[in-house]
């Protein structure tokens, strides 16, 4: 990885003159508006994926799930899960599945956050979540900023698929000048202030100082609420496109918080025509629900990258709970064994589950 990031800079900047593409030259001057009216950052805290190093695909690390878990344990029950259907699904080799499976059995016991894996390794991996900021508070979507073909505002939608799988963890693979001038630039980031605990703070120094190169991730979007004092409050989770996070908005005023909530009739009548309004309004990226503003907003992330690879979580992140065991037990044939098979008291006579 170059530390000459000036250098880096220098032939970013080249390459754009080069291509001489009008889309690139739109969303430069978009990266470098915003750089001017939100020049602040707000940190959000901590979001956990899984990143592979397979020397089938080369020696880069890539993402394997999308950096948006709260906490290391939900990362890792996603990998957990991946592995176990790897070997339920992947394969009719027993030995594989055997290798596979008494991964598997270490994952339901121990809070592991790096495991191997027929020759491919996999690790539990850390970014921070943050917003632009400035005078008009949290960065909006940009102009250039992908949105869907056919956007659809029904709640039951599939969201738009995550850009995260198969991204490349290189630091020297910023998409533009101004986003590698932004690594740049967050590298001596760190948590500073009477907001983070001073483990917080002291593992985030130790962090830059161990992974020192900083990548950003694909762009994100979700909705937030302003709050007393005029902070604004995540509320709901990340968005591959901005449409993504305005039909989660409207889909959470017109039904879903009715339901979890349990409104009474006149506020959930309340909450729906404000949906629909601001459903009416397209592209709108702002909702406004009796004495509740809601905004959709730009949600960047950014990953620390040392000498070997993508920085696992800090001893100072938490977790709600501990592994468990979360599948059947599955032997090397492939036959799962669902918990009352293997309970004496069932009797003999049941069978396993084949592929």
């Amino acid at each position: 990885m170059s530390h000459d990031w000036q250098q880096r800079i220098r032939t970013l900047h080249a390459e754009l003159v080069r291509r001489d593409d009008p889309t690139d030259w739109v969303r430069e001057a978009d990266a470098v508006e915003a750089s001017v009216r939100y020049p602040g950052f707000s940190l959000r805290g901590p979001v956990f994926g899984v990143a592979a190093q397979d020397p089938a695909a080369g020696p880069e690390w890539r993402l394997l799930k999308p950096v948006v878990d709260g906490t290391p344990q939900m990362a890792r029950d996603g990998l957990h899960s991946h592995l176990w259907f790897m070997a339920k699904d992947d394969t009719d080799d027993r030995a594989v599945r055997r290798e596979l499976l008494s991964v598997v059995s270490v994952m339901e016991r121990e809070p592991v956050d790096e495991v191997e894996a027929l020759g491919i390794r996999y690790r539990v991996v850390r970014g921070d979540e943050f917003a632009r900021s400035g005078e008009r508070g949290l960065e909006p979507p940009r102009p250039t900023d992908p949105e869907p073909l056919d956007p659809s505002w029904e709640p039951r939608t599939p969201s738009s698929p995550s850009p995260d799988p198969g991204f490349v963890l290189d630091p020297d693979r910023a998409p533009g000048v101004m986003a590698y001038a932004t690594q740049a630039g967050l590298r001596e980031f760190t948590y500073r202030g009477n907001r983070f605990p001073a483990a917080m703070c002291a593992d985030s120094e130790r962090a830059a100082v161990t992974h020192p190169e900083v990548v950003l991730l694909p762009t994100t979007f979700g909705s937030v609420e302003r709050g007393p004092g005029g902070v604004w409050r995540p509320a709901g989770g990340l968005h591959t496109s901005p449409h993504d996070a305005r039909r989660a908005l409207y889909a959470g005023m017109a039904e879903i918080w009715a339901m979890l909530y349990e409104y009474g009739e006149a506020r959930k009548a309340v909450y729906g025509r404000a949906a629909e309004e601001y459903r009416a309004r397209g592209r709108a990226d702002e909702a406004r629900v009796q004495d509740r503003v809601f905004r959709i907003c730009r949600v960047e992330r950014l990953m620390r990258i040392g000498p070997d690879g993508p920085e696992p979580p800090r001893p100072s992140d938490v977790d709600d709970y501990g592994p468990m065991k979360m599948h059947p037990t599955m032997d090397e044939d492939g036959v799962v064994h669902h918990e009352a098979e293997q309970d004496p008291r069932a009797g003999s006579g049941a069978a396993g589950e084949g592929r």
